[in-house]
Order: C-alpha cells, then sequence, then structure tokens
C-alpha cells in the first residue's frame, strides 16, 4: 500500500468516526428534548367559532398531538366529554377545547317531552333565550264571529293567552328565513328578507306540550317572555287571559 492509498484509508475512517459521532450528537439532542417534552397525546381544537350556548359535537373540532405534560389538566381528551354538553360563552377558533368551556345540556325530567317550534326572532326574546332559561309562552288569537240571539252577527274579543308557565328551554337553534306556503314567490322572498326565525325546544308536560303545538297551528302569533332567574312564582290563572274590553 503506497502512501496515497494509506492517506485515503485514513479519510475514510476519519470520516466514519465523525459520522459517527454526529449520529450520537442527534441522538444526544433528541432524547434530551424527549427528556423536557415528554410523551405526546392527544387534545381537540376548535376548527370553527363556536357561539355562546350552542351544542358541541365532534363536527366543531378537529384532533392535535401535543406533549402530555404542556396540557392543561382541563384539556378536553375524549370526544364522549362533548354528550350533551353546551359552550358556556362564544369560543374561538383555533382555541383548545377544555372542560370549563362547557357546561351540561338542560335534561329531560321524568314526564317530560321534547317541543320545538319557531319562534319569530321580532315576537321572541332575541338573544336573551338560552338553554336552560324559564320562559312564559304567550299565543294571541283572533276574535271569532259567533250568531247573536238577536239576529245580528257580533264577533268574541281577541285573546292574548298565557298556554305555558315557565316552561324550560333545553336547545336554541340557529336563526332562520321564515318561509310561508301559499305566497307568491315575489312575496315570499321579501318575507323571508324581513322576518327570521328561531327554533327552540322545550321540555314540558305532555298536557303543556299539547298547548303549545295548538298555539303552534292556531295563534296568529307565539310570543316568548323571558323569566327572571330565581323567579319561581307562576303566573296566576287570573291573570292567564287577556281581552282588551276586558282591561279595567
Amino acid at each position: 500500500m503506497n502512501s496515497r492509498q494509506r492517506r485515503g484509508v485514513i479519510l475514510l475512517v476519519v470520516s466514519l468516526l465523525c459520522a459517527l459521532a454526529a449520529f450520537a450528537g442527534v441522538l444526544a439532542v433528541i432524547r434530551n428534548v424527549e427528556s423536557k417534552v415528554g410523551n405526546e397525546t392527544t387534545a381537540y381544537e376548535l376548527k370553527e367559532d363556536v357561539p355562546a350556548y350552542r351544542s358541541l359535537d365532534a363536527s366543531h373540532v378537529k384532533k392535535v398531538s401535543m406533549p402530555k405534560r404542556w396540557l392543561p389538566e382541563t384539556a378536553v381528551t375524549d370526544l364522549d366529554d362533548l354528550r350533551h354538553r353546551i359552550a358556556i360563552n362564544p369560543l374561538k377558533k383555533g382555541s383548545l377545547l377544555q372542560s370549563d368551556m362547557m357546561a351540561e345540556r338542560p335534561e329531560l325530567a321524568p314526564g317530560e317531552q321534547e317541543i320545538a317550534i319557531m319562534i319569530d326572532a321580532e315576537t321572541g326574546v332575541a338573544g336573551k333565550i338560552n338553554p336552560g332559561s324559564r320562559v312564559n309562552i304567550y299565543a294571541t288569537f283572533e276574535g271569532e264571529q259567533r250568531d247573536s240571539s238577536k239576529g245580528g252577527a257580533n264577533k268574541t274579543p281577541a285573546q292574548s293567552k298565557v298556554i305555558v308557565s315557565r316552561a324550560k328551554v333545553i336547545d336554541v337553534g340557529e336563526l332562520t328565513p321564515l318561509k310561508k306556503e301559499g305566497d307568491d314567490a315575489d312575496e315570499q322572498r321579501a318575507r323571508q328578507r324581513e322576518r327570521e326565525g328561531v327554533p327552540i325546544t322545550f321540555a314540558l308536560s305532555t298536557v303543556d306540550a299539547q298547548r303549545v303545538a295548538y298555539a303552534e297551528s292556531f295563534a296568529e302569533n307565539v310570543r316568548l317572555a323571558l323569566v327572571a332567574p330565581g323567579d319561581d312564582a307562576e303566573v296566576p290563572e287570573d291573570d292567564r287571559t287577556y281581552t282588551l274590553p276586558g282591561d279595567k
């Protein structure tokens, strides 16, 4: 082996040793980072804004991985934790979802059933009714023509009635254009531009659910009145019906 070959072998050995040293250095850095960061775990990040009191589900979040030691104790790591939950406050896209951002959705009590009706945004309490709220449900009815015993036809006065007192709200839907079947197309489009409604779900007894269904079908308007928190008083029977001629 001549001198040139010996120099080549030496350079090759030196290069190999340098490569091994670099590899060992990289491994040392990785171990050092892992020792500081620790194992990664799954969490969930909001992929869109969520309004306050909106029901939460898997469609609102995306899965992310992050070091377990950096994860807050309140972070949601299981999608089952979203079941029957609503947002307490408006949630922003990109936020890490945590348990203290959510609350239990109001549930049905024994003997109650869900019933949802569309409430005109103008005649409801716009933006102030949320799951868990208590409301009085009012319905207004037109007066009816009736035969008079004296030969003429007269009309019973229009009425406003409290059909349900302190109804429990368990869900509030999204603002939706109100449609009325049978309208001319142009007129219907005009109505949609002018009027919007919100589907609101109540937990009611069978009798109260029937009252609400009847009012939705036959009343001129159905309105909601928000009951003050902590007010447990029912509307007295004598105050549940109002007519203008009977107002003193």
